[in-house]
């Protein structure tokens, strides 16, 4: 039997990104996934390089693994060569990505007012750091994760979140723009926030659900990371039927109980149980007594 194709809700929709770095590449390239055709927009490559995107410089690895299904053009904007391969462009697309503040948009000739003058089913996917009023305030992941109180004493972020978050809310506000333009028969344009991206991840801590005292930030004895004989384990049995299991194999009344769960006796129990395992033993445990966990070296 076939495996199911994966839908291409973009097929036959042109996509021109001008949007550089991180986010509005990644949207693009979730786009091309979807079906689209994609077309890129860059500055003219500086001498001994490939391409001037900021990721092509520095991370050669993330712009190659960001452009495939990509149809890459260069072109000075600023000037009338450059706009006549813009303009060109415009009038065969769907729906435009930026990444620039409003201010330097407008110097482009690429203001929504005047998008909407000369294409008005053209929609325009503006990603901007903050919202708003903060179009056009200078800001980076680093400096969004600090907002939104995802940052915490000094260490790095494994990943950009805000980045990869506000990616996919471009990538959705493509759809969102093409199905709107299907009711009214106009384009519109949708505001993407590197900031609002920071913050729609941060809301399970805004819940308590990952502090300290929420079930998944270290109170449950099921959903905690331990130490084991080699190395760590990722345990997740949140629901009372992984909890029981667990319970079980650490020598504890299988009851599953969330109560139980957040004892300090029990933390002690599985904490200790967890220190006499290897990571193949744990492993093996997962497979036998369907429990999820992930040993971590």
């Amino acid at each position: 039997m076939s495996l199911p194709t994966t839908p291409q809700p973009l097929h036959g929709t042109r996509i021109l990104s001008l949007a550089l770095n991180l986010p509005g590449p990644a949207a693009l390239l979730r786009c091309v996934r979807m079906g689209g055709e994609c077309t890129k927009i860059e500055p003219l490559a500086p001498t001994g390089h490939a391409s001037a995107d900021p990721m092509g410089l520095y991370s050669p690895l993330a712009y190659a693994a960001l452009h495939p299904g990509v149809r890459v053009l260069q072109a000075q904007l600023k000037t009338p060569e450059g706009q006549a391969v813009l303009q060109a462009e415009l009038a065969r697309t769907d729906v435009l990505i930026t990444s620039f503040r409003p201010s330097a948009l407008a110097k482009l000739g690429l203001g929504w007012d005047t998008l909407q003058a000369h294409h008005p089913r053209l929609s325009l996917v503006r990603i901007v750091g903050a919202a708003g009023s903060r179009a056009e305030e200078p800001g980076h992941d680093l400096t969004y994760l600090a907002e939104a109180g995802l940052i915490t004493g000094t260490e790095m972020p494994p990943t950009l979140y805000a980045d990869m978050g506000g990616a996919l809310m471009a990538s959705e506000a493509v759809l969102q723009a093409l199905l709107e333009r299907a009711r009214t028969g106009r384009g519109v344009c949708i505001e993407v926030a590197l900031a609002d991206a920071a913050a729609w991840l941060a809301q399970p801590r805004d819940w308590r659900l990952t502090t300290p005292d929420g079930d998944v930030g270290g109170k449950h004895a099921g959903y905690r990371i331990y130490p084991c004989a080699d190395g760590r384990v990722a345990v997740a049995a949140l629901e009372p039927h992984f909890a029981a299991r667990l319970c079980a194999a650490a020598g504890l009344p299988a009851f599953g109980d969330a109560d139980m769960l957040r004892a300090p006796a029990t933390h002690q129990s599985v904490a200790g149980f967890m220190r006499t395992q290897t990571r193949a033993q744990l492993d093996a445990l997962a497979i036998a007594q369907d429990i999820p966990l992930h040993t971590l070296a």
